[in-house]
């Protein structure tokens, strides 16, 4: 897909899954969410970039981590959900969080400005990832951390079946390589390439609970990125696609609902230090 293409459908696909998203995926991705703050041992005073923030889930948690002296500032493609990110940073008394709209592979950020860039199941959906590294090196105080999650690979990403199922729907393929960065290395060589030194890359096994079909159907068509292909679907092409869907993960049905199995890559690196 020609790269401003791909662009605009995940910038129009994510206003569309923005008010669904949280209540959707907030608890299926708590625990990489919690695995990547971990690994970025944010300290109190320190100034954090979390690139495709969606509703503001880290970049929330990042802020209280800084404290107020601290500062979170969380950008996406998105300008729904950037709206909802900062209603959510009010709703919560953190005055310092602060949310824009900014494609992750442009930074308007000064170099060395920050010390910390975090990216959350972002990095799959950019046209050029090494950019959006590239720009974090820059922007990156000296030995400055990055720390970035992504899925897995797409044997052990049991949902995976639905691209698949909606290219079938569509004349171009709503999300290409998708599961490209969950390969073993893949990220440590994107993070070389970038200048950034590579301190651990792990693998967490999950799984993706729903309560019944509807809710994994939901989570899976509008509150995802394939959720701009859904919109534009006929009835009978969604009931098509439902199905389909389900059977995928069939062998993962548990009584009404359903476990499916899930991974993800957590990387963690940092920029040189100043050299002496």
């Amino acid at each position: 897909m020609e790269p401003r293409l791909q662009r605009r459908v995940q910038r129009y696909g994510w206003d569309l899954a923005a008010s669904g998203y949280e209540g959707l995926w907030g608890a299926q991705l708590a625990g990489v969410q919690a695995a990547l703050l971990d690994s970025a041992t944010l300290q109190p005073g320190e100034r954090v970039l979390d690139l495709a923030c969606g509703t503001g889930l880290v970049t929330l948690a990042a802020a209280r981590s800084v404290g107020p002296s601290g500062h979170a500032l969380g950008t996406d493609l998105s300008g729904e959900m950037v709206a909802i990110a900062a209603q959510q940073a009010e709703r919560r008394g953190l005055p310092n969080a602060s949310f824009t709209r900014m494609d992750a592979e442009q930074l308007a950020l000064a170099d060395g400005s920050v010390d910390v860039v975090l990216c959350s199941l972002g990095l799959m959906y950019v046209p050029e990832p090494q950019r959006v590294l590239g720009e974090a090196r820059r922007v990156l105080r000296p030995g400055g951390r990055l720390v970035v999650s992504v899925w897995g690979e797409r044997a052990r990403c049991a949902w995976a079946g639905l691209f698949g199922i909606v290219d079938d729907e569509v004349s171009s393929e709503v999300c290409p390589l998708f599961f490209r960065l969950g390969l073993p290395g893949a990220l440590t060589r994107l993070c070389a390439g970038a200048g950034l030194e590579c301190v651990e890359e792990r693998r967490l096994s999950s799984t993706l609970d729903y309560d019944d079909g509807g809710q994994a159907c939901d989570a899976a068509l509008t509150g995802g990125p394939v959720a701009l292909a859904w919109s534009r679907f006929s009835e009978a092409t969604r009931e098509r696609v439902r199905g389909r869907y389900l059977a995928s993960i069939a062998p993962w049905r548990v009584g009404s609902g359903y476990a499916v199995p899930a991974e993800f890559v957590v990387l963690a690196a940092h920029a040189p230090a100043r050299q002496a």
